[in-house]
């Protein structure tokens, strides 16, 4: 089956999940001119009259199966609702014949990943992940220097992240904290951090690990800061330190790299700038300015880059083009996360 759509042809999506996320996945696509928004899906009846509202004339469903067994016709299932959901919703989608997008991650095991990715080969569906951080310009250009081998051997690869998570984000009753439901804070907060770390670097082995709960006792099911080391199989060692007891807000995320030819350094809050390069017979070039924050009001995420995933998804569809993260790296981040989390015993 092809699975371009037309160039004539407007993308249709139905979006899985409406807070804050699924919302800014509706307006996007409401405002994209290859695309069409058909439907919006939440269990949470309630949002029925404040969504139709905004966008007038788009019906509104309270589950995926009734969507499915009576909803208008789609080319494109949005799925941005609880981690833990993610998977099964995502082989609802594609068994019904429709292409799926996937808020991060994929699932919170590798072996429903790795269902995901089999019904997708089945049903000559695609399946685009959302990993925001390879649209970052820094992200990129890293990207390109290590693909061109600039850097030479990679001898060390440092990735920090530290963020604020408190009770302003993890409040009581909801999904997020729960170990069914989130999976963890790799998963929730940092799986686009470690997808960086295998688009640019590859796999990882002989994983170590401590993880620690400073001041999220009463907040969640699982750790809040974690210390991981590997080795990469290209070649190279690194660390992964992650925390989200920063207090009140983000400190940074950052990628240091040292290597046979130079060292760089990303980093800012969430990876926006390129804050050192000195490279062997290289001269920096000047990058494109990086996206603002998503902005959550108490709290804040990485760069709003989901713009990028709609424009991916639209032009893979209609004109045959290639999705910038597939369902092979969403398995494959989950299967470094699960292998990460086994160490927790």
């Amino acid at each position: 089956m092809d699975e371009s759509v037309g160039l004539d042809s407007p993308i249709r999506f139905a979006i899985c999940g409406v807070g804050h996320i699924g919302r800014r996945h509706a307006a996007l696509v409401a405002r994209h001119a290859g695309a069409r928004l058909v439907a919006l899906i939440d269990e949470q009846a309630a949002l029925g009259p404040e969504l139709a509202a905004e966008f007038t004339e788009v019906p509104f469903f309270t589950s995926l199966a009734d969507f499915l067994q009576s909803g208008p016709a789609a080319d494109v299932l949005t799925v941005a609702t609880p981690n833990g959901l993610h998977a099964a919703q995502a082989l609802a989608g594609l068994r019904h014949g429709l292409h799926v997008v996937v808020e991060k991650p994929l699932a919170l095991r590798a072996a429903d990943a790795a269902a995901v990715v089999r019904a997708a080969q089945q049903q000559q569906r695609l399946v685009f992940g959302v990993m925001q951080n390879r649209y970052s310009p820094p992200a990129a250009w890293l990207k390109q220097v290590v693909s061109e081998g600039r850097l030479g051997r990679i001898f060390l690869v440092q990735l920090g992240c530290y963020w604020n998570r408190d009770a302003r984000y993890y409040q009581p009753g909801g999904w997020r904290g729960t170990q069914a439901l989130d999976g963890g804070t790799l998963f929730t907060q940092f799986s686009h951090f470690v997808d960086l770390l295998y688009w640019v670097f590859g796999d990882v082995t002989n994983l170590s690990a401590r993880f620690r709960d400073f001041t999220h006792q009463h907040l969640t099911e699982f750790e809040d800061s974690g210390l991981v080391t590997f080795d990469l199989l290209s070649g190279g060692s690194g660390t992964l330190s992650y925390s989200t007891a920063v207090w009140d807000r983000n400190l940074e995320s950052s990628l240091t790299v040292v290597a046979e030819r130079g060292s760089l350094k990303i980093g800012g809050q969430y990876l926006e700038k390129v804050e050192y390069c000195h490279l062997q017979d290289y001269t920096m070039p000047l990058l494109p300015p990086t996206n603002p924050a998503n902005s959550y009001g108490a709290y804040q995420g990485s760069a709003a880059n989901h713009v990028h995933v709609i424009d991916n998804v639209v032009a893979t569809l209609q004109q045959g083009g290639q999705a910038t993260t597939n369902a092979e790296d969403g398995l494959k981040v989950v299967d470094i996360i699960e292998r990460i989390y086994a160490l927790r015993s």
